[in-house]
């Protein structure tokens, strides 16, 4: 009987202070506190981010890329990624850059791996993953291959830093001219048998021997009185 009489009391209440039917004064009350949350969702602070674990080490800032200057295959092969110590490189056309950044991708376990610390032009050419196209040479490739080259040639310009070139071999030459230890010993015992040969000059002449040649014509010449006697 208590709470029918407070009911009663209640909804009198509210007729009476707001004009409103008890139904439609709750409605009006449901209706503004939706609005309120409504509202008060949109302008509130956005909750802050969860706290990082402590345990979950701190990733380290990558070191700034070292300049090497003109290093050979071999040395470049030093920076595959093996030592985490070292920059992982690369190198495209004979330019080096510098990786490190893409260690997902070049590093130890990621999908071009086998390009680190070589010049794989062929391969990124040819997109290939053959052991035989893991190398510089570029001779025989199509023109659309060298367009994909080029492509990855821009790519890397953008992307990487170059920190160094690689040291072009000179070709050994071809042809006759590269003799074996055996020949040469045998053209240098040969070559005292062979008399140099050697220009014969005239001897020249002094004015004593002239002089003493026409003493010796002179004497040997008959007088004028025996000439005129044979006569």
């Amino acid at each position: 009987m208590a709470v029918a009489e407070m009911w009663e009391t209640l909804k009198q209440a509210i007729v009476a202070y707001t004009g409103l039917s008890p139904p439609a004064f709750f409605t009006a009350v449901a209706v503004a506190a939706a609005l309120y949350h409504v509202v008060s969702g949109i302008f509130a602070a956005p909750p802050p981010p969860p706290p990082r674990p402590r345990d979950e080490p701190e990733a380290e800032p990558l070191p700034p890329p070292v300049q090497l200057g003109e290093v050979s295959e071999e040395e470049l092969r030093q920076y595959n990624g093996s030592d985490p110590k070292k920059p992982l490189l690369m190198a495209i056309k004979g330019q080096i850059y510098d990786v490190t950044q893409s260690r997902m991708f070049y590093g130890p376990g990621g999908p071009y791996a086998l390009f680190a610390g070589k010049d794989a032009s062929r391969a990124l050419a040819k997109m290939s993953f053959e052991p035989q196209d893991l190398t510089s040479d570029i001779s025989g490739l199509g023109p659309f291959e060298l367009d994909a080259l080029q492509d990855w040639e821009y790519k890397f310009m953008g992307k990487y830093v170059k920190v160094g070139t690689i040291k072009k071999t000179a070709p050994a030459e071809d042809g006759n001219t590269n003799t074996s230890p055996e020949t040469t010993e045998n053209a240098a015992a040969a070559e005292p048998d062979k008399a140099p040969a050697t220009e014969v000059k005239p001897r020249e002449v002094s004015s004593e021997e002239v002089k003493e040649k026409e003493e010796v014509a002179a004497a040997a010449a008959p007088a004028p009185d025996e000439v005129a006697k044979e006569s």
